[in-house]
């Protein structure tokens, strides 16, 4: 008799979803007895974390991923990182356990009274199963629901007592497609408006990459002879940072950006929101007399685009078409823009030097997992990415991403048979949401480089203060943390650094390891203006 169990693996393991992220709890053990051989289950010491790895790793491997949570409060617990999961659109199956059936009516201990309520707005499809042989089934319509665009994840609600019940009718496995078409058809108005543009400007957000665009965004771009700026607030880059016609990540704020905007007629935003703001600076969304046009997958980001033409297409090639079908321009080639100098070391290391030394050891095809937010700007402008799939932060602003990011990626990355280095830079308000994570690095024995740049505060919020003029809020200051023996803690190897002249040896040697280290930095807390 094939139980409901047994069809459930099948169907996980027909669809390539062999590794689980969780972190498991009693209404979770029925369906994990007897875990089949030829899967592996990646634990974590915390749901957040368990989810961020698996959104880590389905953004690297490009490919959806399982998670394993336990029920209401278990959820509770993930619900931030889902949150990014969302934003950074991750396919993400996302399983929590139910209580028995049987019980469900008298609500016992650990029921999960709102099972379908919790994860929303954050997920696109929820569903508890009305039977028990229905879970193989519901499985696969999660997938179908996780993978198709926009990609995102999706709950399932699974009732523990389920699982050893009869699946007389195993569902069939299905293909869905996960990208949508793009023509010159679809696309006239955009090929047309660039094609007779005096002063076109793209604008280039992480799902180009998502869906395979890198090359063809470098082609049009080229093709166009127009500056390329990142969109604002994505966690990860669609176009090569260092390219002479990248410009930098637009200012998150409707003021200030349409100021950085101005002088274009036309502008195109391929595979991001227009715009994601924050903080509110008022102004124009765009300079008078520009036409902005969208092309986007998601239909949500179409309907709330502010201004322009919004074009359900799938980015990555509407870029290849665009390039394809775009008139070719006599324009002057832009103005690279000017590179920063070095940075002098001083009595304190600022995080521009720190990233810097960072920069000039890391190895070329080295990827970057990051969540330093007070200091994101001079991370992106110091540490340029050049390759796809090698920058990965979250979008959502939630705190609580990058250390587990970093254990997802260096996991696809030693799936994929690839050696590059995984550097995770981590802030100290950050890093202690989410510390469990570096057990989850050691046991697996991850070659990731930790750096932890560390202020003492929460210097994001500080900067928001200056900006609201809010002074005299609690709560921004972190005292007394100490990485070294944290990492310790966790069976991890780590040291502290202080002077920039030790700076450089540090990590190098941290960047030749071959298991998990964790380099504190103390960098200089002086506030950066927040725009």
């Amino acid at each position: 008799m094939t139980t409901v169990k047994d069809a459930f693996f099948e169907v996980a393991r027909r669809l390539g979803l062999t590794t689980i992220f969780g972190n498991p709890g009693s209404t979770e053990e029925t369906l994990l007895k007897n875990f089949p051989s030829d899967f592996r289950y990646v634990l974590a010491l915390q749901e957040a974390p368990a989810v961020a790895m698996a959104d880590a790793y389905a953004q690297a491997t490009g490919q959806a991923a399982l998670v394993n949570l336990h029920t209401a409060a278990g959820m509770g617990n993930a619900l931030g990182n889902i949150e990014s999961a969302w934003y950074n659109r991750a396919p993400l199956i996302i399983t929590a356990g139910q209580q028995t059936r049987e019980m469900l009516l008298i609500e016992p201990y650990l029921t999960n009274t709102q099972p379908l309520e919790i994860p929303k707005p954050f997920v696109k499809w929820a569903y508890e199963p009305a039977r028990p042989e229905d879970v193989p089934a519901a499985l696969m319509r999660a997938y179908a629901m996780a993978v198709q665009p926009p990609a995102g994840p999706v709950f399932l609600s699974i009732p523990m007592d389920d699982v050893d019940k009869p699946c007389p009718h195993p569902p069939e496995i299905r293909t869905v497609t996960r990208r949508l078409g793009a023509d010159a058809i679809n696309l006239a108005s955009v090929i047309e408006a660039l094609s007779t543009a005096k002063s076109p400007v793209l604008i280039i957000g992480g799902a180009v990459d998502q869906s395979g665009g890198w090359d063809d965004a470098v082609r049009l771009a080229d093709r166009l002879r127009c500056k390329v700026w990142a969109a604002p607030a994505e966690g990860r880059p669609g176009f090569p940072e260092t390219h002479p016609l990248y410009q930098g990540m637009l200012t998150s704020a409707i003021g200030p950006l349409c100021k950085e905007l101005d002088g274009h007629d036309v502008i195109v935003v391929i595979g991001a929101p227009v715009f994601r703001y924050y903080p509110y600076v008022p102004g124009d969304y765009i300079p008078k007399g520009a036409k902005l046009f969208h092309i986007t997958d998601d239909p949500a980001e179409a309907g709330r685009a502010p201004v322009g033409e919004s074009i359900l297409a799938d980015p990555g090639r509407a870029c290849a078409v665009l390039a394809d079908h775009v008139a070719a321009t006599d324009r002057p080639t832009p103005a690279a823009r000017a590179k920063l100098a070095a940075p002098e070391g001083g009595s304190k290391i600022t995080p521009d030097f720190l990233y810097h030394a960072i920069n000039e050891v890391r190895p070329e095809n080295s990827v970057i997992v990051q969540e330093s937010l007070s200091t994101l700007k001079k991370l992106r402008q110091r540490l340029p990415t050049s390759h796809s799939r090698s920058f990965f932060s979250m979008s959502s602003g939630v705190l609580g991403y990058g250390l587990p990011a970093g254990v997802g990626v260096a996991l696809a990355e030693r799936d994929a048979g690839g050696s590059r280095k995984i550097i995770c830079i981590v802030g100290d308000g950050a890093a202690n949401y989410v510390i469990q994570a570096l057990w989850t690095a050691v046991q697996h024995k991850l070659p990731i480089l930790f750096v932890i740049p560390r202020n003492g505060a929460y210097n994001i919020l500080k900067s928001f203060a200056h900006l609201l003029d809010t002074p005299g809020v609690p709560g921004l200051d972190l005292p007394g943390l100490d990485f070294v023996s944290l990492a310790a803690g966790y069976g991890m190897t780590a040291e502290r650094v202080t002077e920039s002249s030790e700076l450089a040896a540090v990590l190098r040697n941290g960047m030749s390891l071959t298991a998990p280290h964790l380099i504190e930095v103390e960098v200089d807390p002086a506030v950066p203006p927040l725009i």
